[in-house]
């Protein structure tokens, strides 16, 4: 307000003081735009006194001679006030339409979570309870039929641990509380540990790593790293033909490494690419099931570690994952005195 009064004083001479009391009143327009009823009445205040203090004749007074001007005056100040409650007003409603409209996606992705759920946690359990009755039994099985049974219970609680995993690492997300904690780590070493630990899925996949043959340590969070090559391999196995080759690619700079995880599926719609990162997500198309959290924790993840994550589809079939993280490289490589 002073600003645009000290402004308006420069030139009153030139424009006259009727535009100013136009300029004025944009000026409180603005103001209620960005503050609450008090601040924004006390400026339609101001604006009036100044008007009249700086701009009608005669200066530097609050008297008004002119009775024309004295009317003007006293619309002003009355449209000022107008003016203030009104704009404020009309900030309030879309606000609290905003929020409406907050609370309704609130509340779709809440029925979209617990449709998703009801589907990812009944399958496992519903599978572990046949297999273990199964068990319990007194039928005569073989060992060969056992270890079935046993193979079923195996990956259905494993699939329900992701679940679960997944939901707690989101809520640790927006709770704001990981904090990564870098250390030196083998990367090679990551991988394949997530690759020892898909193998309970019986995956038909070819799963293929390449790497610089001197590959040296990062700086990086061992446990996050590690969850966001396993949720992307996990999709890529979920979701790629059997018998298709998913890549690794490790590779790095003097201050970045990089990790490329490319497969053979479908890949994504254009149009969605730009969501599929976002809580929640999940393709127009996709299978039944699935929580959509996977990717939106490998961001969260990755983010933490000072890293970017983006996806594109290749010209062949097939996405690919490309993951970024700043970090220090380290001069002494493991392999060397292995």
């Amino acid at each position: 307000m002073v600003l645009i009064s000290l402004a308006c004083f420069a030139f009153k001479e030139i424009i006259g003081y009727k535009v100013i009391a136009f300029i004025l009143l944009v000026t409180v327009s603005f103001v209620a735009m960005f503050y609450r009823i008090v601040p924004t009445l006390l400026a339609a205040v101001l604006s009036a006194l100044i008007w009249n203090f700086f701009f009608i004749k005669p200066y530097y007074t609050f008297h008004i001679g002119n009775t024309e001007d004295k009317f003007m005056f006293f619309m002003y100040f009355v449209i000022a006030l107008i003016n203030a409650v009104l704009t404020f007003k009309i900030r309030q409603i879309e606000r609290i339409a905003n929020e409406k409209e907050s609370k309704l996606q609130s509340i779709k992705l809440y029925n979209t979570l617990l449709d998703s759920l009801s589907h990812e946690l009944k399958t496992p359990i519903a599978a572990i309870i046949g297999s273990t009755d199964a068990l319990q039994s007194n039928a005569i099985m073989s060992d060969n039929q056992k270890e079935k049974l046993l193979e079923e219970i195996s990956i259905a609680s494993l699939r329900l641990n992701n679940q679960v995993e997944n939901l707690l690492n989101m809520s640790r997300l927006e709770s704001g509380v990981i904090v990564a904690k870098m250390d030196w780590v083998d990367v090679n070493e990551i991988v394949y540990e997530v690759i020892r630990a898909l193998k309970i899925k019986s995956y038909t996949q070819k799963i293929v790593v390449t790497a610089p043959e001197n590959l040296p340590l990062f700086k990086l969070d061992y446990g996050l790293t590690e969850h966001v090559i396993y949720n992307l391999l996990n999709n890529a196995i979920i979701y790629t033909p059997e018998k298709s080759t998913i890549t690794i690619n490790l590779s790095y700079t003097e201050a970045t490494l990089q990790i490329k995880i490319l497969d053979e599926g479908k890949g994504f719609p254009e149009d969605e690419i730009a969501f599929v990162f976002d809580k929640f997500y999940r393709l127009k198309n996709s299978r039944p099931g699935g929580s959509g959290l996977g990717l939106s924790i490998v961001k969260g993840f990755v983010e933490a570690q000072n890293g970017t994550v983006t996806l594109e589809n290749r010209v062949e079939d097939g996405a690919k994952f490309v993951i970024k993280i700043k970090t220090e490289v380290s001069k002494f490589n493991p392999t060397e005195n292995e």
